[in-house]
């Protein structure tokens, strides 16, 4: 039963985490395209989301990469499972909240504009400050929205 219990809630996790992602995304792309779209893209290393062929990428990837994403991300915490279950909603919360938010995200390894790695490895030039408000409003609502979804419907 234990099993069932785990593949439940590893299928709810990588659902919860890929709408909440997708949700973040759509609403902050709507301010932020400057970041993603066009040559003056101020994020001109990613794929440029104005070209169809990368954009088409983009379109056929993103589902099934966050899929994977959530699907590492609830074996990782499948040893505290049943600890998740015996707190309250808000301690919960703030957990699933944080994780994804600080462990995903401000304290990856992996150099980006908003994230202390990216502080330190970037060029100059992709440190702007008004990438930092797009990128956070992105980061900030997946984490929140991830943490109600994930700490009210998978215990």
């Amino acid at each position: 039963m234990v099993y069932l219990d785990y593949l439940v809630f590893s299928i709810g996790f990588m659902i919860i985490h890929t709408v909440a992602y997708l949700i973040a995304g759509a609403t902050a792309f709507k301010f932020s395209g400057d970041l993603y779209k066009e040559q003056t893209r101020l994020i001109d290393y990613l794929r440029d989301m104005s070209d169809e062929k990368e954009s088409s990428h983009v379109q056929r990837y993103f589902v099934p990469a966050q899929l994977v994403r959530g699907f590492l991300m609830a074996v990782v915490i499948l040893p505290i499972f049943n600890l998740l279950g015996d707190i309250s909603f808000t301690l919960r919360f703030a957990f699933l909240t944080g994780i994804m938010i600080i462990y995903t995200d401000l304290a990856s390894a992996i150099p980006f504009n908003h994230n202390i790695e990216g502080f330190v490895y970037l060029k100059d030039k992709y440190l702007d400050r008004k990438v930092l408000p797009k990128l956070y409003f992105e980061t900030i609502t997946h984490g929140v929205l991830f943490g109600l979804l994930a700490g009210w419907l998978l215990f």
